[in-house]
């Protein structure tokens, strides 16, 4: 029961001021002395690394549990986590068959819709 409630009722704790962000100091090695711009992707497995300001305009190679996305890191992801941009988890649409052909529907009616929008519109012109 208790591996379940921890599931169901997920605890957003915080790391504790007095320690600081967690950064993982393999990648910071990685950082240093290497300008953005002219710098390979730095491939990590740290997924609970705090990105910080040093890291702006870096690319990294995020593991997601089988593969390595890439990810740019820019101004509005500091103080997020490296694993929340890499997804481990693949959406594939919901609906099957039906959705299916209804998108296809709806698609054929909005080529029939911009087909008499421009025919009018040369109308109009002449």
């Amino acid at each position: 029961m208790r591996g379940r409630q921890s599931a169901v009722f997920h605890c957003n704790m915080t790391r504790s001021l007095k320690k600081g962000p967690y950064i993982d100091p393999r990648v910071l090695k990685k950082l240093v002395g290497k300008r953005p711009e002219s710098a390979d992707p730095i491939k990590t497995w740290s997924r609970a690394c705090v990105i910080t300001p040093e890291m702006l305009g870096f690319k990294f190679l995020v593991h997601n549990g089988k593969d390595f996305p890439e990810v740019l890191v820019n101004e509005d992801m500091v103080g997020h986590r490296l694993g929340e941009f890499s997804l481990t988890r693949k959406f594939v649409k919901h609906g099957g068959k039906m959705q299916k052909e209804l998108e296809m529907k709806k698609k054929e009616a909005e080529i029939a819709a911009t087909a008499t929008a421009k025919t009018a519109a040369t109308e109009a012109k002449k």
